[in-house]
Formats: structure tokens, C-alpha cells, sequence
């Protein structure tokens, strides 16, 4: 019966089955209250807000903006190397994977209607990470300090639609009290969240490709993971099949280690000559 479910299939029963295990406690929705517990004080791969009521653990992007900002000691500088270890090992699988809010996205992009691909022109807008991940993740901690020495984590606090999916919109729901104080920076996020979410109708992944600080981070180590697309020189044709099926517009037979890619696994399936392939394999094998 295994046998016999698709690539695409087992990829969703693989991110379900990450959403499930980051966030084991789902009754917290009902009353508001957010778990803690020491598993807190570690991280899961893949952007999952540390306010979720159901969530398990914690965000590595917010850990890092926590040490940074000093407003926590129970996690320390450790998420560096926790990032090195995921990105050598895994790169960029684990957004394709592991990722709760590239699984909503791609439900949303699900629904019926026209799809646009992104222009030539505008894939540009993908270096909008380096801004988002340098300024907003790591100097606003170091250089917004209030005046008890705290910094601002200002991609959690101004930007991340994780968050405002996870826990600010159910945690507002059912508090009453932090109902009448919001203002205009939760409204800011929630027209963000629904902005991202129209726009993930149209086109795949919308977040992933523009704003998302982890995935630029994770993409860093594409080209060097031990999880790799390979590329059978002998075999491809370049007959662009694998681009077409690529729904992030990557020629992957051209490039398989770039950093775009999120080894869904489409290019794969879609190859009639077998000649692109995923898995672990070595440095220095990329191109079969």
C-alpha cells in the first residue's frame, strides 16, 4: 500500500506530519494560553512561531532574534550551529518538507483558478531576503534597545505571517482583553498575512521567494548539502520539461544547486529521461 502513494503524496504526508509534531497541543487554542515547556528551549527546522498555543518548541529565526535582542538566556547562541548542522545536512529540504507556512501556502496555491509565473524582471524581488534577514533579524535585536537594555525582534514583531497566522490571530480570537489593545501594528500584520495569502492563490510560495529570512538561510548551503538534486549529464536533454514542471521557474538541469530550490521533487517526477534525481549523495556529485 506504501508502494503505491506518489513522491507528491508522501511529501505532504511528510509536512502534515511536521505540523502535527511541531505543534503536539492543539487544545491551547481553545483557552488562549501558549505551552511552555522545556522542549522550548530547543528548535524545530522549519518556521513555526514560538507563541502558538499548540507549539512544542521553538522558531530558530525568533531564537536568533532572542540572543540577540538579550532577552533570553535559555537559548543560547547554540541555533548558530543548529542552522549550520540542518543547512549541511538538509538544505533547502527542509522548506520543501519541513515547513508549516510553505505547507499553507502551497494549500492555498491549490485552490482552483489561473496561475501566474513570476516575470523574468521581477525575480529580483528575491534579494529582498538579504534586507529582511540583515536588517530586521539581525541588527533591529542589536541597535532598538528599549530602555531595559532589550532589542526589538522586528521580523517577529513587524513582519512574520507565521506568527500572525499561528498565534496572533487566535490568540486575539479568544482574548477578550488583547482584543480592545490592538492596534495598528497587528492590523499591519494581519493585511500582510491576508496580502501573502491572495497572492499565494496565483503564484507558488510567495513568502519563500520574497521575505522569508530562514529559507534565505537555508539556501546558502544548497550547493553544498548532503541532500542534493543531481543532474545524469549522460542522460539530460535539456529539454527543459523539469523547468517547466519547476513550479518556482528554476531550470534545474542548468542550475540544480541553486538556492531557489526547495527539493519539492517536481523536477524528478517530471523527467522523462530520468536523468534528474534527489537524495544524499556527496559534495562534488551534483551534476551526476
Amino acid at each position: 500500500m506504501v508502494g503505491s502513494i506518489s513522491g507528491a503524496a508522501k511529501r505532504k504526508i511528510i509536512q502534515l506530519t511536521a505540523l502535527i509534531g511541531y505543534n503536539p497541543f492543539p487544545g491551547n487554542f481553545v483557552s488562549g494560553t501558549v505551552h511552555q515547556g522545556p522542549a522550548k528551549t530547543v528548535c524545530v527546522p522549519g518556521l513555526n512561531c514560538y507563541s502558538c498555543p499548540a507549539a512544542a518548541a521553538s522558531c530558530p529565526v525568533g531564537s536568533m532574534q532572542s540572543v540577540l535582542s538579550g532577552r533570553t538566556t535559555s537559548v543560547s547562541l547554540y541555533v548558530t550551529g543548529f542552522l549550520v548542522l540542518f543547512g549541511t545536512v538538509f538544505g533547502r529540504f527542509i522548506c520543501g518538507y519541513l515547513c508549516p507556512f510553505g505547507l499553507y501556502q502551497e494549500a492555498l496555491h491549490a485552490v482552483p483558478g489561473r496561475k501566474f509565473s513570476l516575470p523574468q524582471r521581477l525575480k529580483g524581488l528575491g534579494h529582498l531576503r538579504y534586507p529582511v534577514f540583515i536588517g530586521l533579524v539581525i541588527l533591529a535585536p542589536l541597535f532598538l534597545v528599549d530602555s531595559f537594555g532589550h532589542g526589538t525582534s522586528a521580523f517577529c514583531a513587524w513582519v512574520c505571517p507565521a506568527g500572525t497566522l499561528q498565534a496572533g490571530i487566535p490568540i486575539v480570537s479568544v482574548q477578550e482583553s488583547l482584543r480592545a489593545i490592538t492596534g495598528a501594528l497587528f492590523n499591519w500584520k494581519v493585511s500582510l498575512l491576508i496580502f501573502l495569502s491572495a497572492l499565494s492563490v496565483v503564484l507558488y510560495r510567495p513568502f519563500c521567494r520574497f521575505l522569508c529570512p530562514l529559507g534565505l538561510i537555508y539556501g546558502w548551503f544548497n550547493r553544498i548539502s548532503l541532500h542534493r538534486i543531481t543532474v545524469d549529464r549522460h542522460r539530460c536533454t535539456s529539454c527543459g520539461i523539469c523547468t517547466e514542471a519547476c513550479r518556482l521557474d528554476i531550470p534545474i538541469h542548468l542550475d540544480p544547486g541553486t538556492s531557489e530550490c526547495i527539493r519539492c521533487g517536481d523536477c524528478v517526477r517530471a523527467c522523462p529521461h530520468g536523468a534528474v534525481s534527489m537524495g544524499f549523495s556527496l559534495p562534488g556529485k551534483q551534476n551526476g
